[in-house]
C-alpha cells in the first residue's frame, strides 16, 4: 500500500474505505430489493470497520430495535467451535432480544 501511495499520491486508506463501502452497497442492495418486494419496512445501514456481531448489536441499540432476526448456517460440533458464529455472539451479548433462524 505504501508503494502504491508513493506512486499515485493517492491515500490507500481512503481507497480501501471507498472500496469497502462500495462492496457493502453491492451486498446490501439485493437485501433491500427483497424487503421491498415483500412489503417490509427497512433501512440499509453500513457500519464500517466493525466486527459483524458488534455492528449488529450497536446498530440495533442505536436504532431502538425491539428484535434482531438473523439467519445462521447452523454449523454443529467442530465447525461451530472453529468457525464461530456471529449469530451466536449476537445472542450472547445483545440486550435486544434476538431470534436465530436456521
Amino acid at each position: 500500500m505504501a508503494h502504491d501511495a508513493r506512486l499515485t499520491k493517492a491515500n490507500p486508506i481512503e481507497r480501501y474505505q471507498e472500496s469497502a463501502a462500495a462492496w457493502a452497497q453491492r451486498n446490501l442492495e439485493p437485501a433491500g430489493e427483497q424487503a421491498k418486494a415483500a412489503g417490509v419496512s427497512f433501512e440499509l445501514i453500513y457500519v464500517p470497520e466493525c466486527a459483524p456481531a458488534e455492528g449488529i448489536i450497536a446498530t440495533a441499540e442505536k436504532q431502538g430495535c425491539d428484535l434482531i432476526v438473523m439467519a445462521s448456517h447452523g454449523r454443529r460440533g467442530l465447525g461451530r467451535l472453529v468457525l464461530g458464529s456471529q449469530a451466536n455472539e449476537v445472542l450472547a451479548y445483545s440486550k435486544v432480544p434476538a431470534l436465530i433462524v436456521r
